[in-house]
């Protein structure tokens, strides 16, 4: 029986991630033999362990604000528990952030502006300058499972994102069960890794916009291979 991804979140077919999201999956399927469907997050929140137990592996996509913030974490702590591979990107990081933020710092009232932007535990909010857009240097941390799946030391990428890490918080993501493994050049967060786990990276930027059919990027295809072995 071929392994299933869940990709979680509302898709949209004229969005830019998540047409690219489809695609560098398709590149990889004659490598690896899987396959993958998109559910939508009040899905996830109805039905949760029902629903995600056929999965071998978790991609929190794009697209926020999605119609359940609870379904989108669920899935992540699922992931994160079950030891399931998971790769966040964009908002798919911003939503593991909340998660790592509730429930491994014991933050739980942990918050995304885009939810709910009167709160006063803000760990995602609106970024002072849109990245949306724009191409980057990444730098890579040696010893993380990111720098073991690039094989080099920095790299570029791309944004398609309006909001990131509060850096009034970003002191208590300095933790043993955290490993920021990707910055940028102002040594801003852009990769987060759970090191005791078997898979489980969130980017802020979109990986996928850079995979190509002959050249796969190296952290989705990280991740399928991860999925594919389990």
């Amino acid at each position: 029986m071929k392994p299933k991804i869940a990709i979680i979140g509302e898709y949209y077919n004229n969005f830019e991630p998540h047409l690219s999201l489809n695609k560098s999956l398709g590149y990889l399927n004659d490598e690896y033999d899987f396959e993958y469907v998109w559910l939508e997050t009040e899905h996830v929140e109805n039905e949760r362990d029902q629903l995600l137990r056929k999965y071998a592996g978790i991609w929190s996509a794009p697209g926020s604000p999605f119609k359940s913030l609870d379904g989108a974490l669920y899935a992540i702590t699922y992931a994160r528990l079950k030891d399931i591979p998971h790769l966040g990107t964009c908002a798919g990081f911003q939503h593991g952030v909340i998660e790592i933020a509730r429930n491994i710092l014991g933050i739980e009232d942990a918050q995304h502006e885009e939810y709910d932007a009167q709160s006063s535990k803000l760990f995602i909010n609106r970024l002072v300058c849109s990245l949306a857009g724009k191409r980057m240097d990444v730098y890579l941390k040696r010893g993380s499972l990111a720098h073991q799946l690039y094989q080099i030391d920095n790299t570029k990428e791309n944004y398609y994102c309006n909001f990131g890490i509060n850096p009034a918080f970003r002191q208590y993501l300095t933790h043993p069960q955290i490993f920021v493994s990707g910055v940028d050049q102002n040594d801003e967060i852009r990769i987060i890794e759970l090191p005791n786990h078997k898979f489980f990276l969130i980017t802020l930027f979109v990986p996928q916009i850079r995979s190509l059919p002959d050249s796969p990027h190296p952290l989705i295809k990280g991740f399928v291979k991860a999925v594919c072995s389990k």
